[in-house]
């Protein structure tokens, strides 16, 4: 699946903006994980792009592993021929699943899913709401704050984190740069 079919499927099945920029600044984090690591890119990018694009109608307040999201989007993406590995990525990315993160791509996009949600909590509280002004020191002074974007979940980033070998504050810089880049495609 390239990054256009991809993003057919986002479009069809999630209409809140701000869902799809979540979704395209997980996949802009992969693809910069993926270049570090001499990855395939495209398949990086298209993993983080694709793994929230059934949120929005079935977000599984039940946190059920076999019924919803992602057990339903990964249904669909399996019939509509994803590879394998790109779909236990995504059932991986959801803790309540059980499914184990055993690839590289797998322990990536779990580490990067919910940090890249603090870091756009970061940015739009800022009152140019420009990501070109964040620092590491205000994501780590808002990481403290647990009332701030309290649906982050900071223990998957740092589980995330300790399953990689990766150093927090280097893991939040890294993705906190690869955001800015291309910060014009996710609004900030």
């Amino acid at each position: 699946m390239d990054r256009d079919q991809a993003w057919q499927i986002v479009t069809e099945h999630t209409e809140s903006e701000s869902l799809r920029n979540h979704m395209r600044a997980v996949e802009i984090a992969m693809r910069a994980y993926a270049k570090k690591h001499g990855e395939d890119e495209e398949k990086w990018g298209v993993t983080g792009l694709l793994h929230d694009f059934d949120y929005e109608k079935y977000p599984n307040d039940a946190l059920s592993p076999t019924e919803e999201h992602p057990s339903w989007g990964v249904n669909y993406l399996r019939e509509h021929g994803c590879s394998e590995e790109i779909c236990e990525a995504i059932m991986g990315h959801a803790h309540y699943t059980g499914v184990p993160r055993e690839s590289l791509l797998a322990k990536v996009l779990f580490a990067t899913d919910e940090l890249t949600g603090l870091i756009t909590a970061v940015t739009l509280v800022r009152p140019s709401k420009k990501i070109a002004e964040v620092k590491l020191k205000s994501i780590k002074k808002k990481w403290k704050q647990k009332s701030f974007a309290a649906g982050v979940n900071r223990d998957e980033i740092v589980e995330g984190c300790e399953a990689l070998g990766f150093d927090l504050d280097e893991h939040m810089q890294f993705v906190l740069d690869a955001m800015k880049e291309r910060a014009d495609e996710i609004g900030l």
